[in-house]
């Protein structure tokens, strides 16, 4: 999984950065709330592990609003504050667990590995290749769309935006991460473009435009 690891104390840090990373995660680790709202809004984590006692902001405010802009996003607290209440103000916020310090190495992966499940998230070979929206299904793997088992024919720069939306499903993309992941520059216009023509091929009423913002797919729409 790709982790987001936001801690400002460095020798707890270091520690926690080397055990996901040893446990196979690809860490990116942070110290301030600042720093935190930027990578979170240009990157996708699979979960972020969060310290509440920031140094340039209020933790907790950021847990609200890392909530608020991803409802699925896997969260876990890791903080000093013990108390009832504290932990009772931290799942409410929008924390999927709470852990307090110290804590063992092996209880946070463990916990990483329970919100990852209940998040949908799998880790490893057994990670899915195909992907499904309504009537269409796309298998990674063999680069191939189709509908009622009738391939639909699309370009790789068409195939990457679909993957890419299916992948984070009811999850608003940003245009710039999409230009980023799936075009040799970033030209909106050209963005614009490959998304007339990918509804042009599948139809309307599954990629749905956020104005201003990007795009996302709704799994249930």
């Amino acid at each position: 999984m790709k982790i987001c690891l936001v801690e400002d104390d460095l020798e707890l840090g270091r520690a926690v950065q080397a055990l996901l990373q040893d446990a196979q995660h690809e860490v990116i680790w942070l110290r301030r709330v600042a720093d935190a709202r930027f990578w979170t809004a240009e990157q996708e984590f699979d979960a972020v592990v969060l310290d509440l006692g920031l140094p340039d902001g209020n933790g907790m405010d950021l847990l609200r609003s890392l909530r608020q802009a991803d409802k699925k996003l896997p969260l876990i607290v890791i903080t000093a504050r013990d108390s009832i209440e504290d932990r009772l103000s931290g799942l409410d916020s929008g924390a999927d667990d709470y852990l307090v310090k110290p804590f063992a190495g092996p209880e946070l992966l463990a916990r990483l590995r329970a919100v990852a499940r209940r998040a949908g998230i799998e880790e490893g070979d057994d990670s899915p290749h195909q992907w499904q929206i309504k009537d269409l299904v796309l298998d990674e793997h063999r680069m191939v769309l189709s509908r009622g088992g009738e391939r639909i024919n699309l370009s790789r720069t068409e195939f990457a935006i679909l993957l890419t939306l299916l992948k984070l499903p009811d999850r608003v993309v940003t245009r710039r991460q999409l230009e980023s992941k799936t075009l040799n520059q970033t030209d909106g216009r050209s963005l614009d473009v490959h998304i007339s023509n990918l509804r042009r091929k599948i139809g309307e009423g599954y990629i749905r435009t956020v104005r201003g913002i990007g795009y996302l797919i709704e799994q249930n729409a």
